[in-house]
């Protein structure tokens, strides 16, 4: 076998060779198709090979493709930060443009941190998060998350930050809305329990991602949230770096709850996957003792605020415009559930059905009654998403259950995804569970 220098995510496996992307399809070198049902890591948000954006990437590319932030700047950065204060909820915004949504999220808990210190109040240092949460790989995005596998090795290097009770109606004691408040209140009983004086900022995704498996938040909970953080003086980042750019049926997750959040982390959809940009947005209110004070936002990348990068997002966000997609997503989003909640009416692993627009997840569980998970040793979500592969279906693990010790995927397709495409994609995955359950029940 021919030595390997790449770097994969599992090393003993054999992944394809991808050749080319359109629409909502991959093919490999051998002409295989796969149906990208999770938008790679809910990421190609409008697809692959949009000519648009080709088009738009090449044009820039013929100017300039690189400047260094500290010498200058360019319009399409202009451009991209202008327009996401112009969409984002509230408006008002600065952006601060980096690669990836980890060094988004890590961004902002560094403005966060740094607009108390600005003001003289240097106790204020620490960012609490949900136990149920992920925000992403960097050792300061991975401190704020709660997703035990990805954090069980780096333990001793992080902060124990994720203290707060996730809005996880599917496995509560109680009711919503009772359950939603519950939760929005175990922010204060924490917050009283660490001292406001020592905390910055609150982070949280508005619809749980790859720790949760597209989990929703009952009606009243962030209300109640920003309502918590306002009295205690804390302020409130919301990781959008899933839920933004139109994939939950609105251009940011928050949206749905109306709430302005502080400072926003995007990535993902932000490209769509055609390079790699992310973006920390902060409300100009924050932004303010740190133009009266130091005047220097204490972080940076060297490829921060990146010429072809901008002007890629700028071309996919004038495509999802020109498109419709943010209604497309909540229209198709409803068409795409009934047809998870028909599969889950016939196959007894699926426990829940879940999420908004076209970011939609499945928990799976060994019993309904009971809601108990599979022992981990069964591999439920690994089985099912090598299994829907093999058969041209691509879908995003996730996880599930109490402590991450359960099974979920996430099912969000591009935004451009046809009712054939969909019913294709449902087709492929109920195939795909019906086999498994039948290796995984009873033992």
């Amino acid at each position: 076998m021919t030595r390997e220098h790449l770097i994969k995510p599992l090393l003993s496996a054999h992944y394809p060779k991808i050749d080319y992307g359109k629409g909502v399809f991959l093919y490999d070198e051998h002409g295989k198709a796969y149906l990208d049902a999770s938008s790679g890591a809910v990421t190609a948000g409008i697809g692959h090979g949009v000519q648009e954006v080709i088009d738009a990437m090449l044009a820039q590319a013929q100017k300039v493709s690189f400047v260094y932030r500290s010498q200058f700047t360019s319009e399409p950065a202009e451009q991209l930060a202008k327009r996401l204060s112009d969409m984002a909820p509230g408006h008002d915004y600065w952006s601060f443009f980096v690669n990836s949504g980890s060094e988004a999220t890590e961004t902002a808990m560094k403005i966060a941190i740094q607009y108390w210190q600005e003001q003289g109040r240097l106790g204020k240092n620490k960012v609490i998060s949900r136990r149920m949460s992920y925000h992403g790989i960097t050792l300061g995005a991975l401190s704020m998350s709660g997703h035990v596998t990805r954090r069980r090795r780096f333990v001793p290097l992080l902060e124990e930050l994720p203290v707060v009770a996730a809005p996880y109606c599917y496995r509560c004691p109680l009711s919503a809305p009772s359950c939603g408040q519950a939760c929005a209140d175990d922010l204060e009983t924490n917050i009283k329990r660490i001292g406001a004086e020592h905390i910055a900022a609150f982070i949280a995704e508005p619809i749980i991602g790859a720790a949760g498996g597209a989990v929703v938040p009952p009606e009243g909970y962030y209300e109640r949230i920003k309502a918590i953080c306002e009295k205690y003086e804390i302020l409130f980042i919301a990781d959008e770096v899933m839920t933004g750019i139109a994939r939950t049926g609105a251009m940011f997750g928050m949206e749905h709850w109306s709430v302005e959040p502080d400072l926003i982390a995007l990535g993902k959809g932000l490209s769509a996957g055609y390079t790699p940009i992310a973006a920390t947005l902060v409300k100009d209110r924050i932004m303010e003792p740190i133009l009266a004070g130091s005047q220097i936002v204490m972080s940076g990348h060297t490829f921060s605020a990146n010429p072809q990068s901008a002007a890629t997002a700028l071309a996919v966000l004038d495509y999802i415009d020109a498109g419709g997609l943010v209604g497309a997503a909540e229209e198709k989003g409803r068409y795409l559930r009934q047809a998870l909640e028909r599969i889950a009416s016939t196959c007894a692993i699926i426990g829940d059905v879940r999420g908004k627009g076209l970011l939609l997840g499945l928990e799976f569980v060994a019993d309904r009654a009971s809601k108990r998970v599979f022992p981990v040793v069964l591999s439920v979500t690994t089985r099912i998403v090598e299994r829907a592969q093999s058969k041209g279906l691509l879908i995003y693990p996730a996880a599930g259950g109490v402590n991450g010790e359960g099974d979920a995927v996430i099912i969000a397709p591009p935004l451009v995804i046809t009712t054939e495409e969909m019913d294709l994609l449902a087709s492929l995955l109920e195939e795909t569970i019906v086999e498994v359950m039948g290796e995984v029940m009873d033992g």
